[in-house]
């Protein structure tokens, strides 16, 4: 460890290891500033991506009537799947697993209430010449890819940090991906977006988080190559 860390490690540890899925503690009563959403969003700018080329869009929903039907849309396509999953998951004894889907169906009945909702895109079309393709609704349509994901989802990673630096809470939610062109038609997102992911935004309620439980690292580090 270098003699004078350019950062604070205590603190930073801490935001790393306390990040965590916030589902049932979101306040949904104290509205969320849409400067702090901004200043989020401008902080996961920096995320590195391929060719620096922030083939991203972030659709911030906070009128009442649109995170509704957002809302709505979500609990369709999560509550049937995961009530299923309950069911297993307490048939076989396994509350830990069941706690969880309990938490994720309460998200689902309450999604819409949620003071903002972000659902961070990537533009297919722009990626386009990067990846060799032609994307357009009367060309090759083509999904997305591992590299696509990973020019994305460091940003949204870093726009959950930002949150919780400053006292707000969220999770990383992918269920409304089974219908993106239901949602689509919900907020105008044209086709050529790919919506990778579905994050509400709230203060939360209670105090502070802890670390969650985590199994002891050296028992998933391979070194150099693994042996069977």
């Amino acid at each position: 460890m270098a003699a004078n860390p350019p950062f604070d490690l205590a603190e930073i540890d801490r935001l790393l290891m306390t990040t965590k899925a916030v589902r049932r503690r979101l306040d949904l009563d104290r509205p969320v500033d849409r400067d702090v959403v901004v200043d989020c969003i401008r902080l996961a700018s920096y995320a590195p991506n391929a060719s620096n080329a922030q083939e991203w869009h972030w659709v911030v929903v906070d009128d009442p009537d649109q995170r509704r039907a957002v809302g709505e849309q979500y609990r369709r396509t999560t509550e049937a799947v995961v009530s299923t999953m309950l069911a297993a998951k307490e048939a076989a004894g396994d509350e830990a697993g069941a706690r969880i889907s309990r938490s994720i169906l309460y998200l689902a009945a309450h999604m819409g209430e949620v003071p903002v909702l972000v659902i961070p895109c990537y533009d297919l079309e722009a990626a386009a010449g990067r990846y060799g393709r032609l994307i357009g609704a009367d060309r090759e349509t083509t999904g997305m890819e591992p590299g696509m994901y990973a020019s994305i989802y460091p940003a949204v990673w870093s726009f959950l940090l930002a949150l919780r630096s400053r006292g707000l809470g969220s999770v990383l939610t992918t269920a409304h991906q089974s219908d993106q062109p239901a949602m689509a038609e919900i907020l105008g997102i044209p086709d050529t977006w790919d919506q990778t992911a579905l994050l509400p935004v709230a203060h939360t309620t209670g105090g502070d988080f802890v670390p969650s439980p985590r199994a002891a690292v050296e028992e998933s580090i391979v070194w150099n190559r693994y042996e069977r």
